[in-house]
């Protein structure tokens, strides 16, 4: 297995006051992957990103970023490693006072570049992110999506290996937020970039990453493949991740409208890849009558995933019977 370009071990920050942002964090980031940091306000995902770049530096345990421990870096190392990452902010961080050109040359100005490289590269940047014909333009001209890809064009000045996107989309509209997604991946299929997506938006982890890190309380409490985690979550904060966007499982009141509108028992099956076919077949051969009530299915990572609310009614064995069996293929709750 490839080596990790990012590299968590038993990592803690704490500010003062003894606020533990951060709490023994395990966590491995490999070489080109998309890796969703996913959590509610306040699990500690902005800090942990910043410990990526050292602007942040863990005071228990380690993180190691491209081969170098960044708690045992000194000036020239911290230099050297936040050159190899780049950075996407929520609120676009731009000058006000510089072009679009200005703004996408500013890291190759700090860099030392000549005036003639600089230009060839900022006008490459424009052209690959869609704003070769805003190179004169200022930031207030710019719409909020325009702004972020000015954004994204500026991070990767300097070609970095790495780059981190903190709520990069939570400041846009659902059609521009979805552009941006669609750079990201392009960037990291084009580039071979890594990415790492601080988010708390459910549908930007599951229409962009390929793994996932969910935080509570400065704690990984779930990490693995994006639809590994999303079909079978074990953590309450996980779980209420999925139905924000499933929204597949009938509330309590719902529930009891339900009960009073379709006879027989009421239960909710779990639908992931390979259960779909399985569920047809089973519904066909017992003596029992199905209605669907309620349910969503989507698409992630090209297989579905979603829930299925039944009214079953018939003979209670021959009902037993079909949960029964059922139950050795999915997750079954009755209501």
């Amino acid at each position: 297995m490839t080596a990790p370009v990012i590299s968590f071990r038993g990592a803690s920050r704490t500010f003062p006051g003894g606020v533990r942002a951060v709490d023994g964090v395990d966590l491995d980031v490999r070489p080109g992957e998309i890796v969703g940091v996913i959590g509610y306000s306040g699990a500690g995902k902005s800090t942990l990103v910043r410990m990526i770049n050292a602007l942040e530096l863990p005071d228990a345990g380690t993180v190691t970023v491209a081969g170098r421990e960044t708690g045992s870096l000194g000036e020239r190392g911290l230099r050297e490693l936040r050159a190899d990452v780049g950075m996407i902010f929520q609120q676009f961080n731009l000058f006000a006072s510089r072009t679009v050109a200005g703004n996408v040359g500013y890291p190759l100005r700090i860099a030392g570049w000549s005036r003639e490289r600089r230009r060839a590269r900022v006008a490459e940047l424009l052209e690959f992110v869609g704003l070769s014909d805003k190179a004169r333009s200022f930031p207030a001209q710019l719409s909020g999506g325009q702004k972020q890809r000015v954004g994204i064009a500026r991070a990767l000045a300097t070609s970095p290996g790495i780059l981190l996107a903190d709520e990069a989309t939570s400041a846009l509209d659902p059609e521009t937020t979805q552009d941006v997604l669609a750079l990201l991946r392009r960037i990291n299929a084009e580039l071979g970039t890594t990415i790492v997506v601080i988010t708390h938006e459910m549908e930007v982890v599951s229409s962009t990453c390929h793994t996932v890190a969910v935080m509570e309380q400065g704690r990984v409490i779930e990490q693995g493949p994006v639809y590994d985690v999303f079909a079978e979550p074990r953590e309450q904060a996980t779980r209420r991740f999925v139905h924000s966007v499933l929204q597949d499982r009938p509330s309590d009141e719902t529930l009891a409208r339900l009960r009073d509108l379709f006879p027989g028992r009421i239960v909710t099956v779990r639908v992931r890849a390979g259960v779909e076919s399985v569920l047809s077949e089973l519904l066909a051969t017992h003596e029992v009558r199905s209605t669907i009530v309620y349910g969503g299915i989507r698409e992630l990572a090209r297989k579905p995933l979603g829930s299925i609310t039944f009214a079953l009614d018939g003979d209670p064995a021959a009902v037993d019977a079909l949960l029964a069996e059922l139950r050795t293929h999915t997750r079954v709750e009755e209501a």
